[in-house]
């Protein structure tokens, strides 16, 4: 591997990454760098944890750190844009030592929160906004925030843009942006649409392609455990959930997903939940606890967790119920085994659920035959190692969203006359906000 001040970058920005223990570029950094930083649009495939956060960030705040910027209000120079709110809220994270170093700002929009705060923080200006796309927008149409300065755009997991429906707005975002700027896209496919984005907005892009997405990562051991009925599989997930180290169990629904993160935690292993029923403020609290030395070591989610999620070391990622189709079971797999650490990931299958995971698996690439197990089996035993010691005093979770709801249910009856037009405007712009998850 190359130290980043090898591939051109600033001892400021190097210095910050050698502080985070990034001494070292991992491959898609080095391949990208040099053009990235060179000023060519670059488009990026690699497979999720391959560090690719880093790749777009550090030419961001190099570049426009040397182009000498000027701030103004509602005007940002760097935008990021990003499918879901917490990898929006992460990538800021990655950004903003680097930004400071350099003497740039940083801030965040997206739906699911009041858009007064960030209102606040681009009138008194931001260089970089990581955005998703609706809520960018709507501020936008409400010329609370201007494109027209950007100089470096950035399109984060594209294809999962895609997959969520966001291609129109995308578009009608970079036909805001200047079309001399540069613009970098990192994507595992280029599914759905995401090559038109690379036709229509990327100028003669520089293609760097680590692997393919279908490709299974060398670190990750891959297990299917078959189960004979529900009530094996109850015992089993509880077993699995009682390691030590950090684990994220996947559901179907949201209501399977908190009411198990409610189970284990009665049962003295303490989890948080993860879904769109969750506001925003309630996701930021459990992700918190989950990524907390201290706080609950398993995460219940849904596939809102399945990208843009990245927390330290999970060492398992157990499939309580078999994804739909093969791009999420890569995905929700991709949240262990990151940043080269090795990690496990477990499918559960009750009997009626074989043949479609077995067809699943051959799409992704995936070679692991299923064992029949109980929850007392060897082969359990092993893989969850060491237990955690029961804690019967439950970390604090975020309270229930229908009690927040049903609080403010009084209010919405004494809307003033004459609002209605507002008011469908308004649903009409949650409900875009609300498909960001």
């Amino acid at each position: 591997m190359t130290a980043f001040a090898d591939l051109g970058v600033p001892a400021p920005v190097a210095d910050v990454l050698v502080g985070q223990g990034k001494a070292e570029a991992f491959p898609i950094q080095e391949r990208t760098l040099p053009d990235s930083l060179a000023g060519r649009d670059v488009l990026g495939r690699g497979k999720t944890g391959s560090g690719k956060t880093v790749a777009f960030s550090v030419p961001l705040v190099v570049r426009l750190a040397a182009a000498g910027v000027r701030r103004r209000p509602g005007r940002p120079t760097g935008l990021v844009l990003s499918p879901t709110r917490e990898l929006a809220t992460q990538i800021a994270t990655q950004i903003e030592p680097l930004a400071a170093a350099v003497g740039l700002r940083v801030t965040t929009v997206f739906g699911g929160v009041k858009q007064a705060r960030q209102e606040r923080a681009l009138g008194a200006g931001a260089d970089i906004v990581v955005a998703c796309p609706g809520r960018l927008e709507d501020l936008m149409r409400q010329g609370v925030v201007s494109l027209e300065d950007v100089q470096i755009t950035v399109l984060d997991e594209a294809d999962h843009m895609a997959d969520l429906g966001f291609l129109p707005v995308v578009t009608r975002i970079l036909a805001a942006t200047p079309a001399d700027g540069q613009r970098l896209l990192f994507s595992a496919t280029l599914d759905n649409g995401v090559d038109k984005l690379v036709r229509r907005f990327l100028h003669k892009p520089v293609t760097h392609s680590l692997e393919e997405a279908t490709s299974p990562v060398a670190q990750m051991t891959h297990h299917v455990f078959r189960v004979a009925s529900t009530t094996e599989k109850t015992a089993l997930v509880r077993e699995l959930a009682s390691g030590t180290g950090r684990r994220i169990l996947f559901t179907r629904t949201k209501h399977q997903a908190k009411k198990l993160a409610k189970k284990l935690t009665a049962d003295g292993i303490p989890a948080v939940d993860l879904h769109g029923n969750l506001s925003q403020s309630q996701r930021d609290r459990n992700l918190a606890s989950f990524a907390a030395p201290d706080g609950a070591k398993v995460l219940v989610a849904t596939d809102v967790a399945a990208r843009g999620v990245h927390v330290d070391h999970v060492e398992l990622v157990v499939h309580v119920d078999p994804p739909a189709e093969h791009k999420a079971y890569l995905h929700r797999s991709g949240r262990t085994a990151r940043a080269g650490e090795s990690g496990d990931v477990v499918t559960i299958c009750l009997p009626e659920q074989w043949q479609d995971l077995r067809k699943l698996l051959n799409k992704a690439a995936i070679k692991a035959p299923g064992q029949q197990v109980t929850a007392t089996s060897e082969a359990v035993d092993t893989l969850v190692g060491e237990r955690a010691p029961l804690r019967h005093t439950p970390v604090v979770a975020a309270p229930p969203q229908q009690q927040r709801q049903r609080q403010r249910q009084p209010q919405q009856h004494q809307r003033p006359a004459g609002t209605g037009s507002r008011r469908r405007r308004g649903g009409a712009s949650r409900n875009r906000r609300r498909a960001q998850v």
